[in-house]
This record gives structure tokens, sequence and C-alpha cells, in this order.
């Protein structure tokens, strides 16, 4: 599949600008199959697993074909719980961050009705919810969808298997004929064919392929990191596992040379690439991180590409992936050649269902762990330490520096005081 960017797409300056504020450079697999087609009119049949950019891949389409002077629901999105619901109206909200006047409403359970009320009352042109709540605002009378444009589906297979088939039929009956309609599922069960068969007009199903690659030699953990805590975990990280050599990963270009800013103020020699830097900039950086003259490099998922370094230990999550594809393919950089390698990611909030989805995509465990104490690393450095020195003993020929710490017990020092004060200076370096 040829890649596009999200410039090659007919789509608004305004959903362009958006784009550009979230940090994103390149729409994912998803995205790139589902958009062109769906601003056709097209209805589609769009088979990919959950936390591959899908909200995108059906919000662009969505809100191209909102006309905002008509203050009156055009397009429904369908999902099989409250808190997909809320995401994905926050995700539309930042998409349409620049369409002024256009107004969204999440509806689900839990939530007091009223609230819900007066907002459909004052006019609301997407509305985003579960399927119980929005039947339930049908049956009172406050939701009118005489006038929708296009319908969607949102994990259609997770929404069968909670047994709301027959709710979602109601309210697709309650929809315009000449509609279009998206639907999205992992998987494709017999029950959608017949759903897409019925409510569907010639739908185009476009699949992402699963690469799913497993890598046993990596270490996999997660720390729950507030935002304000990820540089100092990175930092501790660094310290407590004596990291040689680091790839740190942002999702978007502002992380990246905000983070490269903050670690030189903590001193260490560190660059980063991402899609602004011309390809002799990036080959240049490349080159400094391959010869081990910085020794972390943070990057995009898009700029590190290619990026085959045999001796990275660590690969860092600053940020959960925006796909689950691009987290195997991020810590797929570490534990080469046989080699253990560390992946370390930090969640933070809502982001912890981000990773359980990953767990699933990826079928591997990532344990969680606590954040290093100022103890902590202190204790890991003596421990590194007194392993060199073990290889030392073990392994290298010591007659030369022997001979000079015997001069040392002969005017009368104590062969163990003396192996304290080295480790001390040592330690102190």
């Amino acid at each position: 599949m040829e890649q596009i960017s999200f410039d090659d797409l007919k789509i608004s300056k305004e959903i362009k600008q958006a784009v550009k504020d979230m940090g994103f450079e390149e729409p994912t697999p998803i995205q790139s199959l589902t958009i062109p087609e769906a601003l056709q009119g097209k209805d589609i049949i769009g088979q990919a697993q959950t936390g591959t950019g899908k909200t995108v891949a059906f919000g662009i389409p969505v809100l191209e074909s909102i006309f905002v002077k008509d203050n009156s629901p055009q397009a429904i999105i369908i999902c099989p719980t409250r808190e997909l619901s809320i995401q994905v109206a926050e995700e539309l909200g930042k998409l349409s961050n620049h369409m002024r006047k256009l107004h969204i409403l999440p509806v689900y359970g839990g939530q007091p009705i009223g609230r819900q009320l007066r907002s459909l009352k004052k006019g609301v042109h997407i509305i985003i919810g579960t399927p119980g709540r929005l039947l339930d605002h049908i049956q009172r009378g406050t939701l009118d969808l005489s006038g929708i444009e296009i319908a969607v589906l949102d994990e259609a297979d997770e929404m069968l298997d909670m047994g709301f088939r027959e709710d979602i039929e109601k309210i697709l009956r309650k929809t315009p004929k000449k509609r279009q309609t998206l639907l999205f599922s992992a998987t494709m069960p017999n029950t959608i064919k017949k759903l897409t068969h019925n409510y569907q007009n010639n739908p185009k199903h476009l699949r992402v392929a699963q690469h799913l690659i497993t890598v046993p030699e990596i270490e996999q953990f997660y720390f729950e990191a507030r935002e304000k805590m990820k540089l100092e975990t990175l930092s501790r990280l660094m310290d407590t596992y004596d990291i040689n050599l680091a790839l740190v990963f942002c999702n978007t270009k502002r992380r990246v040379d905000r983070l490269v800013r903050d670690l030189k103020s903590r001193g260490y020699s560190v660059d980063g690439i991402h899609g602004d830097l011309s390809q002799k900039q990036r080959d240049n950086v490349m080159n400094k991180f391959r010869k081990g003259r910085i020794d972390i490099l943070v990057a995009t998922d898009v700029a590190a590409r290619g990026i085959d370094v045999p001796d990275v230990e660590a690969v860092f999550n600053y940020d959960v992936p925006n796909d689950n594809e691009y987290y195997v393919h991020r810590i797929g950089r570490t534990g080469r050649a046989g080699k253990t390698g560390y992946a370390f990611t930090f969640v933070a909030g809502k982001e912890i269902y981000k990773l359980r989805d990953i767990q699933k995509y990826t079928k591997s465990k990532i344990k969680q762990q606590k954040i290093p104490s100022i103890d902590d690393i202190k204790e890991m450095k003596v421990n590194i330490l007194l392993n060199k020195i073990k290889q030392v003993i073990e392994n290298d020929n010591l007659d030369k520096d022997i001979h000079m710490i015997e001069s040392l017990v002969e005017v009368g020092y104590n062969s163990i005081d003396i192996a304290a004060a080295l480790l001390k200076m040592n330690k102190e370096q």
C-alpha cells in the first residue's frame, strides 16, 4: 500500500490544521485505506484492531460531511461502552478544534439525562453514544435521526457480543436509507456479515494486515507516571539500569523537541529526529547514534523507520503509541542479536486502557513496576559496580595492580580498607 500524507487528503484546511496541532505525521494504515474511500461517500467495512487509529479514520469523513449551519443531528456514532463514547467525543473535539460552531454530544448511561436533553434542545451536529441511551432518547422523542447523513458503528463485533444487535437495528431503521454507513470491527463473524448485508450499500471491505511479532528476549515493563513525572522517571531508569544506548519514542514532533531540550538540561548526551528534519539532518543524527556519540535518541514513529542499531539496550515509550503495531516496531529495536533488551512504557491515567489493548494485540505480558526511588538507584549502582569488579577479577590480568596494592599493605594499610576506599572513589565519580 502506497503511503499517503494528511496533506494528500481532500479535506478542509481547518481539519488539516487540527491534525497538525495534534502532531500526527502521517495516517496510520487503517486511516490511509479508509479516509479516501469514505470521503467519496462509499459505505465501508473497516477491519482493524482496537488502537490502530480508527477514530480518526471515521472522524475525518464524519466532520467533512457536516453542514454547520444546519443545527440538527447529521451524523451518529454508535459505540459499545461509555468509555469509548467519551474517547471518541474527545478525539472528534480535537479534530474539529478549528471548526467554529460545530456541536458534538456524547450520550451514555450514568450521566444525568437532563444535561443531555438541554444540549439536544440547543442543537447538535454529531451524536455519539451507547445503543441503550440512544434508543432511550429516540423513544422519548428527544432525538430525531431523520437528517442523518452518515452513521458509524464502532467496534461492531463487541456491540453484538454484548447483545446490542436488536437495539442497533432499531436505531439504524430510524435513519434515512440513503445514509452512508461506516462499520468498524476487529473480527468478521456471520452476525456482522448479516448486519452489513441488511444496512450497508455495496460496502468496500478494507482490512489492515496484522504482522504479529513476538520478541521474547525483551523484558517489558510499564510505569504509572503522571505527565510531570515522566522526565524524572526516564532519568532514574537510565541511571538505575546503567543504560548506555537508548531509544525514546514520542507521539509528536513537538514532544521530541521538548524532551531533547529537557534531557540536555539534565546533562544527557541526546538528539532527536522527526518528520520536520531534512534527510541530511536525520542521517547526521543517526550517524552520531550509531557511533555512540549520543547516548539517547528521541524519535517519532515515522522518523524512526529503518533504524537498525544492534547495541540499543532499552526502548522507552515516553508516550503510549497511537497504533498497537507501532508498539511492536518500537520494542523490536532492542534485544537484537540474541541480547536481552528492555522496553519501558510510561502510562498516565486513561492510557492504561491503551496498554491493555497492546497486551491483547501482542499476546505478551507487560509487567508493572514501581518508579525507582533515589535509594533504589544508589543500591542498583553499587550492585552494577560489584558485578563489574567480579568480572574483572575473573577475566583480567591483575598482576601489576596486585603489586601496587601490596606496596600499600607493606606500609601498614589493610587490603579491605584499600578496596573500600577505591570503591568509594569510584562511586563518587
